[in-house]
């Protein structure tokens, strides 16, 4: 049963392709429309304590259906092989059920970057199983993107500050902020005609 195929392993490239793409359309659409919210949003998400609650609890809830035993029933739909590591699941699964709201309670500063960090990692594992040996070279465009908030989420993690540091970097010119926008939007869309042009049946 631990040999079982997992959950993300058959995921469509075409249909994530479509998910990732709409996702990077939006929000970097919104980032041009509506840049003093959007700006003001993320000058604020570092030290906003129930947000960060609210990403901690769902990342970890993630994490913790990731390491359950293999099983029947949506409580192991996301069951993983963990390896060597599979006998530890049990010590983990209860652990995890005491860290959300010890994390929580005792993280006091940019406990919503650290969170959003763990969403990330856990987010990059089906983008990465998606485009998994697939035909088309342009399915590289969901790696690269999974592997650079990969990097990210582990900075964000480890040095919450950064995150804090490159929205002001990102905010301190108009004209860099239009340019991230517009890049961002550039690369969905290329997703997006990638994965309805070439993405179909992958």
């Amino acid at each position: 049963m631990e040999n079982a195929m997992h959950l993300y392993e058959p995921l469509p490239l075409y249909g994530t392709g479509l998910v990732l793409g709409v996702w990077l359309v939006a929000t970097h659409a919104l980032m041009l429309a509506k840049p003093e919210p959007v700006q003001h949003f993320l000058k604020k998400l570092p030290r906003d304590k129930a947000i960060g609650q609210v990403f901690l609890f769902i990342g970890m809830i993630w994490f913790w259906l990731l390491v359950q035993p293999p099983g029947k029933g949506i409580l192991h739909s996301l069951a993983m092989d963990l390896g060597e590591f599979n006998p530890l699941k049990g010590y983990l699964r209860y652990v995890i059920l005491f860290a959300i709201p010890a994390v929580g309670y005792a993280v006091k500063e940019f406990l919503a970057v650290r969170a959003l960090g763990l969403l990330g990692l856990m987010a990059a594992a089906p983008l990465l199983y998606a485009a998994f040996q697939r035909d088309p070279q342009s399915r590289l465009l969901v790696p690269i993107f999974a592997y650079a908030m990969i990097i990210a989420s582990l900075y964000w993690v480890g040095m919450p500050y950064l995150f804090r540091d490159a929205v002001n970097w990102a905010t301190a010119n108009s004209k860099r902020w239009q340019a991230l926008s517009v890049a961002g939007l550039a690369y969905g869309i290329a997703v997006l005609v990638c994965a309805m042009m070439f993405w179909k049946g992958q």
